[in-house]
């Protein structure tokens, strides 16, 4: 797997832990626990992968920038928050900013 695609696999994998904190009541449910953990200890793993052969600073942008922009979305949609313009309006910058990290890594 190239080094984009486990920086791709660690971001997902955050939107995936970063959403299950809310579910696992400050660690006293289970299930929702220990589907944090595994979700937290795969996205570490393929962040240190990608970071191999990616640049840090460009890896971890990336990383938390598809984590945040995954996590916002499931707020709005599963947790009901609010997708006024203004955020929409900065979500599409976080967007347009990975993209341009991407484009101007080599």
């Amino acid at each position: 797997m190239s080094a984009w695609m486990y920086l791709i696999v660690a971001g997902v994998l955050e939107v995936g832990f970063a959403s299950m904190i809310k579910l696992t009541d400050n660690f006293t449910k289970l299930v929702p626990t220990l589907v944090f953990v595994v979700f937290a200890v795969g996205s570490f793993y393929a962040l240190t992968k990608a970071v191999e052969d990616i640049p840090i600073g460009t890896a971890y942008a990336i990383w938390t920038g598809i984590g945040a922009f995954g996590t916002i979305l499931i707020g709005i949609f599963f947790y009901k928050e609010p997708a006024s313009m203004l955020r929409l309006f900065f979500l599409f910058t976080l967007v347009s900013s990975i993209i341009g990290l991407k484009v101007v890594s080599s």
